[in-house]
Formats: structure tokens, C-alpha cells, sequence
């Protein structure tokens, strides 16, 4: 596997505490992977293979995310919070072991040579069930014309990102929290995971 010096300079900038996880996922991946390429997309380290979308991995100020693509989220509840499929990472001992990442990741990888993507077919995936729209999400829209637009204006996959977020809040506060943050980004037009769309 040829390396990005991006991905060396990713970690080298990331917190103290993050390095060593980022480390740590990266060599799962090589091993797991050695024929994958390294690139950043989303401003994040990436892994393809035949040049789809396999693997990544961020670092944040307080946890990490790994995520494997068409791997779905791992685990419930606090741990199934934040980007990727694993929930907030703070240490090593928070990833499943080595072998089953490894197999997750050799998965993926032939997912990308049988169906062309690392995504499961969606034959294969159960419904997500439907997000209801909360009364008092429901009532902060109805009162700005601008964020109602917007929101009415994304995609089903889109809206559910904002709803998710919305309903997993734990605390009223942190609810209204998000729901004001919500109301913020809808009117610049912004999706929930605006954040990682620029390259």
C-alpha cells in the first residue's frame, strides 16, 4: 500500500490522546487491506478499494469515529452517538477486536468487487423505521418559513439525519439545543453532516 503523507500529517496534528487509535486503525486497515488506497475525503482519512469508498477514520476534540462503509452502526445506545459506525471512540479498548474488524473489512472489500459499493444491496437491508416528527421540532419549523422550506425542500435521508439527532438527545436542554442549532443550519440551507462535505 502506497501511504498518504495527508494521513501522516491528519494524525500528527490530531490531540494526543487520538493518535494512537488513529494509528492503530490505520494498521488494522493496511493489514486488512494492504492492496486499499489511501486518500482524505470529506477532509478525513480514507481508504478505497477499486476505487470505491471501504473504510475512514476522524479524530474530534474529546473521541475518534471509525466507520466502514455499508457496515451499518455497531452497538446501542451512548455508544451508537457521533460519526462513524462505532460510536465515539476515546481509547483502543472502545474498538471491537482486531479479527473482527478485519473481517468487516475484507467484507466490505467484497461488497466493492461482487455489487460495486461497499453498501449491503438494499434487498439485503431490513426498513430503518420511520422517525416521527416531534411536536416541539414541528412547532420551532412552523415558526421559521425559512427553515421549513429548507427542510421540507431535502431529501428523506437528509430530514431523517435531523430528526435522529433531534429525538437521540437525552436531556430537554440538549433537545432544544439541538433544535436551535437545527433551525440555524436549515436556514443556510445546510444538511445535519454539512460539516464533512467539502473534500
Amino acid at each position: 500500500m502506497t501511504t498518504d503523507p495527508r494521513i501522516d500529517a491528519y494524525i500528527a496534528n490530531a490531540a494526543p490522546f487520538a493518535q494512537p487509535i488513529l494509528h492503530h486503525i490505520r494498521g488494522i486497515i493496511r493489514e486488512a487491506l494492504p492492496e486499499a488506497a489511501e486518500t482524505l475525503k470529506w477532509s478525513v482519512p480514507h481508504w478505497t478499494h477499486a476505487g470505491k469508498n471501504v473504510a475512514g477514520m476522524a479524530a474530534f476534540k474529546a473521541h475518534c469515529a471509525m466507520m466502514i462503509h455499508g457496515d451499518g452502526r455497531q452497538g446501542d445506545g451512548e455508544q451508537k452517538e457521533g460519526m462513524g459506525g462505532f460510536g465515539k471512540i476515546t481509547s483502543i479498548d472502545e474498538l471491537p477486536p482486531r479479527d473482527d474488524l478485519i473481517a468487516k473489512l475484507r467484507a466490505a472489500a467484497q461488497r466493492v468487487e461482487t455489487v460495486g459499493a461497499a453498501s449491503k444491496p438494499r434487498e439485503n437491508r431490513p426498513p430503518k423505521p420511520v422517525v416521527p416528527m416531534p411536536e416541539d421540532f414541528a412547532a420551532a419549523l412552523a415558526a421559521n418559513a425559512q427553515a421549513r422550506t429548507a427542510f421540507d425542500g431535502f431529501a428523506p435521508s437528509h430530514r431523517r439525519e435531523y430528526l435522529e439527532w433531534i429525538t437521540e438527545a437525552k436531556r430537554d436542554e440538549t433537545r432544544a439545543k439541538r433544535i436551535a442549532q437545527t433551525l440555524e443550519w436549515l436556514a443556510e440551507g445546510k444538511k445535519r453532516n454539512w460539516k464533512y462535505e467539502k473534500c
